[in-house]
């Protein structure tokens, strides 16, 4: 077994030991539930299918879904389902999907990266064997191992990966995907490799319309690199009618759901239109100052990995920042060829990421993590002064680095920062993982909901009335759709609830067997229900009881029962 192999096995097994230990911690998120977990559930125990927008293709009676938001496919659900069918409902068997998906993200990480350090060589150096692959491939993919390496014990691509539902991490597999087989196409001119990245670009897509964010401005980066070589007379990958055809058909067949979708509904359409000047949670795509602010700063938040509240406890890594900016000065003096477009497309993406239909979310730089800590691989590489392919020094390279620091001296600092960065993050993500075994998890993603839903399945309360945003998709999975919640909340406006609310309240109040479930004043997400509730019911002469609370494991109450008795 070669040290690479070795290195990739060691890291790779690393990270699935700190993935999947207490994999059923913390609670199950709404998220979660609702873009995976209860449709695969229903359609594994052959209950009603509750299709989004009631949209889907319909068969043998059952309309089986095929977005799961307006702006997210279905493909977690479909691809969630041989885990629940072999290992029954639950959520560790839900989050299996979620850390297979990590596992195959730092794979497509290592060749990606790998590919493209061969195609800046091959670029550099012409020096190739005649299959069109690189003469010293141990050195090409020292940049791949040492990115790996810190993605694999990364508190923000663990613990993000554990709940990869929530956060759609299978965005990521596509992505990588199509960036891997990109730069392939560009080195090798294979046909393949541009009709196998156009299909991961629209796979990606349909998982997540977000990944537009990255499948966008490496697509624009791609095409103007072609164009412009063309126009120069240089080398340039053969593109064909025929090809071509092929990559856009390859492109366009996984978008086929979203657009029968939205034939149906038109829902993509109406949510990006209808959020266009702000958002539903209020955020003003035109201030790009300000969103660019935020944005800068999650950029430094998901390096730090303090963004983990919720498990019970903030272990920030202060060292990450200033390492990266240690390592991409270092990358950047002595071969910047190696990170300027990597760089480009990280900058292009943040930029993207400025306009949302929801809000400014850290999570969804998920999408961006692993490319940030691929960047910091390939600094760290070039920082090392990988070799010439041909095994030799590269006389380019010694030309650029004539009169910088020695490359002894930059090998000593990027040994030192590799070994500081991975040690502290490993360090972090442990401290989190002693933190959930106590907390069980906080909020939205505290274990409560697991009693809440065991309660309310096993006491014969199969109807319960929600009067707030994130108990129904979780009860419902974690019932095995024993118990469905009826949201009678309202989603028009988080702030307060909209005119009809009353109306749907009242036919229910005058029957005392009903439930009613509603987060403790702390937790509570859409405002203003619970004071309409208590007030309705007050002035129907019936006397709200709060029967029961579920409290987090350190006593803090986030959900309540309630029932109405007659004065």
């Amino acid at each position: 077994m070669t040290l690479r192999r070795l290195w990739l096995i060691v890291a790779l097994l690393c990270y699935l030991g700190l993935a999947v230990y207490q994999l059923e911690l913390p609670g199950l998120h709404y998220d979660e539930a609702r873009e995976a977990g209860l449709n695969a559930m229903e359609i594994v125990t052959g209950a009603p299918i509750t299709a989004f927008r009631e949209a889907g293709i319909s068969l043998g009676g059952r309309t089986f879904p095929v977005m799961v938001q307006d702006y997210i496919g279905a493909l977690n659900v479909y691809l969630a389902l041989p885990f629940l069918a072999l290992t029954g409902v639950g959520v560790p068997n839900l989050r299996i999907l979620p850390v297979l998906c990590g596992l195959i993200v730092l794979l497509l990480v290592e060749r990606s990266i790998s590919e493209w350090v061969a195609l800046v060589r091959a670029r550099q150096h012409s020096g190739q064997n005649r299959d069109g692959q690189p003469q010293a491939h141990a050195p090409i993919a020292l940049a791949g191992l040492l990115a790996v390496s810190l993605l694999a014990v990364s508190p923000s691509f663990v613990f993000w990966s554990r709940q990869g539902i929530f956060v759609t991490n299978l965005t990521q597999v596509f992505v990588f995907l199509c960036l891997w087989l990109g730069v392939r196409w560009v080195r090798t001119g294979a046909q393949a490799a541009l009709i196998g990245a156009a299909l991961a670009a629209g796979l990606a897509l349909y998982a997540k319309l977000l990944a537009i964010w990255i499948i966008g401005p490496f697509a624009l980066l791609v095409a103007g690199w072609w164009l412009t070589a063309r126009s120069r007379g240089r080398a340039v990958p053969p593109l064909d009618a025929r090809t071509f055809a092929a990559a856009l058909a390859a492109f366009v067949l996984p978008l086929l759901p979203l657009i029968w979708f939205n034939v149906q509904t038109g829902g993509t359409f109406a949510s990006i239109g209808g959020n266009l000047g702000q958002s539903y949670y209020g955020v003003r795509n035109s201030d790009i100052a300000a969103n660019l602010v935020v944005r800068a700063g999650q950029v430094q938040t998901l390096l730090v990995g303090e963004q983990f509240w919720y498990l019970g406890g903030v272990y920030a890594n202060r060292l990450a920042p200033w390492l990266a900016l240690l390592v991409l000065m270092i990358g950047l003096a002595r071969d910047w060829r190696l990170l300027l477009l990597p760089l480009v497309l990280l900058g292009m993406a943040v930029g993207a990421s400025v306009f949302t239909v929801s809000d400014l979310f850290i999570t969804h730089y998920a999408l961006l993590q692993p490319l940030m800590l691929a960047i910091a691989g390939l600094a760290m590489a070039g920082g090392l002064g990988l070799p010439s392919p041909d095994g030799g020094a590269a006389p380019e390279i010694a030309s650029r680095t004539k009169g910088r620091p020695s490359l002894a001296v930059s090998q000593l600092l990027i040994g030192a920062v590799f070994v500081a960065w991975v040690a502290t993050d490993l360090a972090s993500t442990v401290f989190y993982h002693r933190a959930l075994a106590q907390s069980g998890g906080l909020a939205d993603h505290s274990d409560a909901g697991y009693h809440l839903a065991y309660h309310l399945r096993y006491n014969g309360m199969g109807a319960p009335l929600a009067l707030d945003w994130g108990i129904d998709a979780p009860v419902r999975y974690l019932s095995q759709g024993a118990v469905t919640p009826i949201e009678i909340f309202g989603y028009a406006s988080p702030a307060a609830p909209d005119d009809g609310f009353a109306g749907r309240l009242a036919p229910f109040l005058e029957n005392p067997d009903n439930v009613y479930l509603l987060h403790s004043e702390g937790a509570t997400v859409f405002a203003g229900r619970r004071e309409s509730f208590l007030g309705a019911a007050t002035q129907a002469g019936l006397r709200p009881v709060l029967e029961r609370t579920f409290a987090q494991r350190d006593g803090t109450p986030l959900f309540e029962l309630w029932k109405l008795y007659r004065e």
